[in-house]
């Protein structure tokens, strides 16, 4: 296992959470398939967010809602980022809001229409455990607009760009992030809907899928070997999108 991240320089993926219909039904497929376990959730002043754990660490959340799987990109000011985000050509989804002092967060989206979070940390850092089988591993943007997708992202989160193979671009903060931190990288995808695509570690990509559809999942894109290693593309039983790739580092 890699060090775990206590801090997460400004546009490094820091947290991910799951909207999905049926909570508990979330917390039976993600427990069963990554050996997560759950707190008890929060009432309804905080939408009945569930924190998963992996090894008794903070890898991710559930609340009700519709299908996605959504990734948080920390900023030092979540104010100034949104600001940054609406002059740059994005969408605010979701106004900052401040929850206590745990986080202020937004809900954004690029000009090519792909929504993510903004999470500007107070007592909640982000993820406590990454690089292991069952946590964020990797984030890529599915866009098939690429130059309209690259400025603003660069723009507004500073990102320096390295093409490490063609359509891929890999997208490093000013800050190198700590050994172990999600990696996060535009990839061309014609013809697709424009999305962000979490990538969760695990031991064994065909075995995974394996499990996924043994628990009531689609496979939508078999493994495969891409610039990262081996990947394939999930759907749940409730119809969240993500993605099982070995390695789990970059």
């Amino acid at each position: 296992m890699r060090p775990v991240p206590r801090s997460f320089p400004e546009g490094t993926p820091c947290w991910a959470d799951a909207a999905l219909p049926d909570v508990e039904a979330g917390k039976r497929f993600y427990g069963d398939l990554f050996g997560w376990t759950f707190d008890e959730g929060a009432g309804a002043e905080r939408g009945y967010y569930t924190a998963a754990y992996s090894a008794d660490r903070g890898v991710a959340a559930l609340a009700p809602g519709r299908s996605a799987w959504t990734v948080h990109v920390a900023v030092q000011d979540t104010y100034a980022t949104a600001e940054r985000t609406l002059a740059a050509g994005g969408r605010i989804l979701a106004a900052p809001v401040s929850d206590g002092t745990v986080a202020t967060v937004a809900r954004a989206a690029g000009p090519e229409g792909a929504p993510f979070g903004l999470w500007q940390p107070g007592s909640h850092q982000g993820f406590e455990r990454t690089g292991a089988p069952g946590t964020l591993c990797h984030v890529e943007l599915r866009t098939p607009d690429p130059a309209t997708s690259d400025p603003f992202y660069e723009g507004v989160f500073g990102y320096r760009p390295d093409d490490r193979a063609p359509g891929v671009r890999d997208w490093r903060p000013r800050t190198p992030p700590e050994p172990g931190a999600p990696g996060l990288a535009r990839l061309y995808a014609p013809g697709e809907a424009p999305r962000f695509l979490l990538h969760f570690g695990a031991a064994g990509v065909d075995a995974g899928c394996w499990d996924a559809t043994r628990l009531g999942a689609r496979v939508l894109v078999a493994p495969h070997d891409t610039p990262y290693g081996r990947s394939a593309v999930l759907v749940d039983d409730q119809g969240a999108e993500f993605a099982l790739s070995e390695p789990f580092g970059r």
